[in-house]
């Protein structure tokens, strides 16, 4: 039966929403503003040559497009989310609650440091929550996002190289195949040069590839654990012990931090710099762009060269130290300088921070367990209709994320992408694809601690109903996927290639003579 077409577009209570360029005018405005005076301008040749263009919609048509818009989106609010390396985890309440106190949400970063006392001190208290988590000794809060705070660390990195007149000859890097894709970026901008560490069958670092490749001109391995296989790296601690002996630092990439949070000290596993992702791990929103934060905590070892600025404590209160000349450090103390104008998102620090305080330390140790018990429910539940690239065994889970590669669609004429196209139908936003670049056909799959056994059970009975389908060769299914989203399949390859930036509007069609 043939789905029933509307004259408005309009599905019931899902309602066609058009291009805001479409339903706005050019002439009218939705506020009344004052004629803007002519005034001589400043900006010479960078001035605009002609009207903006914006289309003037009133509130009640702003208002309205824009929560049709928001729910023509998948959200973590409104179903399971299972992208894999993302950690779309649910943002309790209570914190965007905090977040909104006054005293965090309208302090303004040139306010005198006497006015926001209550801030600083709340910065310096997430501050030791993640020293503690971590089991290093400091603590940069400026970094706004996670590959920031991988700069960050590989930054200070570079300047206790330097310090050691080091620098001409110690410029490798070693990054593992399973490592983060921005991990060798980083180290490249940073002019050193990548070398790559293969995988071994388990999908881990080849350590005996690791050692081979060690000497005086290593500066540092750049390490993601949980990798993004989703594999803890067991060997973890030789392989910082033999890094150390050649003089090198062990970076570690926290994107993962979460699976092990409150059950491993990444301090006591030798890491001397290691970013951690707050909307990953400690459920301050992400996606969108932003906003984002990336704390880099830092070992004994480089300490001495943690960016500006820095929240001190003293007999008059909360500091900020904003100059080296303020800093008063020592004779060994370097920063390398400052990584942003101001210091941090403070609405990030105030959602991390209450994230913690409402857990509390076995709080946080049960949402890493709760984690790698949702992905191992998952992996076990799927692993005899899906295929699993590294057969772990029992005795060997994997951790906050179960990783399947396209074998299981052999023969069927299907591939991941369009497995992935054919989850939108069933209500779920599809897995991440394609990634680790290590696995042909990947689909990654990341519950977080925050799914109930119901809603695992349900995307399980989903997925499998998924791969009956596909070996029974229903190719309408998948081929066709999604049929029930607002917007039918795009030609992603062509839309990269060729994009469309700026709207215009149609050409009006020739009407036919009568």
């Amino acid at each position: 039966m043939s789905e029933k077409q509307t004259f408005s577009g309009n599905r019931g209570l899902q309602l066609e929403e058009p291009l805001i360029f479409e339903i706005g005018s050019y002439q009218n405005c939705g506020v009344d503003l004052d004629e803007v005076p002519d005034v001589a301008s400043r900006l010479g040749d960078c001035a605009a040559a002609g009207d903006v263009d914006l289309p003037g919609l009133s509130e009640p048509e702003a208002m309205r497009h824009f929560v049709r818009l928001s729910q023509k989106n998948h959200a973590i609010d409104a179903g399971l989310y299972p992208l894999g390396s993302c950690t779309m985890k649910h943002n309790p309440r209570l914190n965007e609650k905090m977040a909104r106190l006054p005293g965090f949400s309208d302090i303004h970063p040139l306010q005198p440091q006497a006015t926001v006392q209550g801030a600083l001190e709340l910065m310096d208290d997430l501050a030791h929550w993640l020293k503690t988590l971590t089991g290093l000794p400091a603590v940069a809060l400026s970094p706004k996002a996670g590959a920031h705070g991988e700069l960050c660390g590989m930054m200070a990195i570079r300047a206790a190289i330097e310090a050691k007149g080091e620098l001409a000859t110690r410029n490798r890097v070693l990054v593992p195949e399973s490592a983060h894709g921005t991990n060798p970026a980083t180290a490249a901008l940073l002019g050193f040069k990548v070398d790559g560490i293969p995988a071994n069958a388990e999908g881990r670092v080849d350590l005996a590839a690791f050692k081979e490749k060690l000497g005086d001109d290593v500066a540092a391995i750049m390490l993601t654990n949980p990798n993004t296989c989703g594999l803890f790296e067991r060997d973890i601690i030789e392989i910082a012990d033999a890094l150390h002996d050649v003089g090198g630092y062990f970076y570690c990439d926290g994107a993962n931090f979460n699976a092990i949070v409150g059950r491993v000290r990444p301090g006591d596993l030798g890491v001397d710099a290691m970013h951690i992702n707050l909307h990953k791990t400690f459920s301050t929103p992400h996606g969108g762009g932003g906003p984002g934060s990336g704390p880099t905590v830092l070992s004994d070892r480089l300490a001495a060269f943690a960016p500006l600025p820095f929240v001190v404590s003293g007999d008059d209160g909360f500091s900020l130290v904003e100059t080296m000349v303020d800093a008063r450090l020592g004779a060994d103390e370097n920063p390398f300088g400052r990584m942003v104008a101001f210091h941090g998102q403070m609405g990030m620090y105030v959602r991390a921070l209450s994230y913690m305080m409402s857990h509390g330390a076995d709080g946080l140790r049960q949402v890493a367990e709760d984690a790698v018990l949702n992905a191992n429910y998952i992996l076990a539940s799927l692993r005899d209709v899906m295929t699993a690239p590294f057969d772990n065994g029992p005795k060997a889970p994997c951790m906050h994320e179960a990783l399947f590669d396209d074998s299981f669609l052999k023969d069927t004429g299907l591939d991941t992408l369009d497995f992935a196209k054919a989850m939108i139908d069933e209500g779920y936003h599809p897995m991440t694809m394609y990634f680790p670049l290590v696995v042909h056909g990947a689909m990654l799959i990341e519950p977080t601690e925050t799914e109930s056994k119901a809603s695992l059970d349900l995307f399980i009975a989903t997925m499998r109903d998924l791969v009956k389908g596909a070996k029974e060769g229903d190719m309408a299914r998948f081929k066709n996927a999604p049929e029930l989203a607002p917007r039918r399949r795009l030609d992603e390859t062509q839309a990269a290639r060729n994009p469309i930036l700026r709207w215009q509007e149609r050409e009006p069609e020739a009407q036919a003579a009568e």
